[in-house]
């Protein structure tokens, strides 16, 4: 095992594909939100409260065919990823939702809908956590284990988690390998691994100004990636890859995610995993912290 790593089969990095499925469940007029969501490719946000229907078709493209695209590239490399799942996205594709527990795939929580959810209560929070756990059950079949917000939430959040038998949270961007909190819940303290996740190797990054070609990424992936890897030799670390169905799935991007994998296939000592086997690495290596003594 590379010095101080957590991971098994002798390796230096653990690297995680996270695929992001918001496609569906995005704020929309017709599901009752106030205004539709703002277009992704452009940069556009209507103040108007009326549907755009081309933006609805933009986001429906991740699912016609920037899913086939990319569920055909993970299986192609043998790789298994992480799919960060709003609940009523697989709902209304089940096709996916089957397609990922078949192919050995984790779904973790990416809320119920692609909704803000920090001006919730803390009860409408926990339904809003506990209606997503039960919907991506029925849908895949597992019930997930780990949680992505969009973004923002509530200084609750954490502790609900935990209460509500979650593994690990991912909203985080601190740091290149998981750690351990430690909560306030009802029932007491209690630790939850920590999955940090990461912003700047996202396939966002093509359409937040000043936006990346997919040479670009690539060679930002691919930097990230050597690097992270190096590193790895003494102390260790993982690397979040993570991109989305409407985004990678266009034909002038799938090329450059193909070749970061041929990339991170050919080099030895990377670990391909999903956050859960991450999560259960880690906790596996390093016992969760004392808790602290009751007041």
């Amino acid at each position: 095992m590379a010095a101080g790593s957590y991971w098994p089969q002798d390796a230096r990095l653990a690297l995680s594909y996270v695929v992001n499925v918001e496609e569906g469940a995005e704020m929309s007029i017709r599901d009752g939100d106030k205004g539709p969501e703002p277009v992704d490719e452009l940069g556009v946000a209507l103040k108007a409260p009326i549907r755009n229907f081309g933006n609805e078709s933009n986001y429906a493209y991740g699912i016609r065919a920037g899913a086939p695209r990319v569920m055909a590239l993970l299986a192609r490399h043998g790789a298994r990823a992480t799919f960060t799942a709003a609940a009523v996205a697989l709902e209304r594709a089940p096709d996916l939702a089957v397609a990922i527990a078949r192919g050995g795939h984790e779904a973790c929580s990416h809320g119920w809908r692609w909704v803000h959810q920090f001006r919730l209560d803390e009860a409408g929070e926990r339904d809003f956590v506990r209606k997503a756990a039960d919907s991506i059950e029925a849908t895949t079949g597992a019930r997930p284990l780990g949680w992505l917000s969009r973004y923002l939430h509530t200084p609750r959040l954490r502790a609900t988690l935990a209460e509500e038998g979650y593994l690990y949270h991912m909203d985080d961007y601190g740091d290149d390998e998981p750690r351990w909190d430690v909560v306030e819940t009802a029932q007491g303290p209690r630790a939850i691994v920590i999955v940090p996740y990461a912003l700047d190797t996202n396939d966002m990054k093509f359409w937040l100004a000043p936006g990346y070609t997919a040479q670009q990424w690539l060679d930002y992936a691919i930097a990230t990636f050597d690097w992270l890897r190096e590193e790895g030799a003494s102390a260790p670390r993982m690397m979040s890859l993570g991109v989305h169905l409407r985004i990678i799935g266009r034909p002038g991007r799938i090329a450059a995610f193909d070749r970061f994998m041929q990339h991170a296939a050919s080099r030895s000592g990377v670990w391909v995993a999903t956050r859960a086997e991450i999560a259960r690495a880690f906790a596996a290596h390093v016992p969760p912290p004392a808790e602290p003594a009751a007041r």
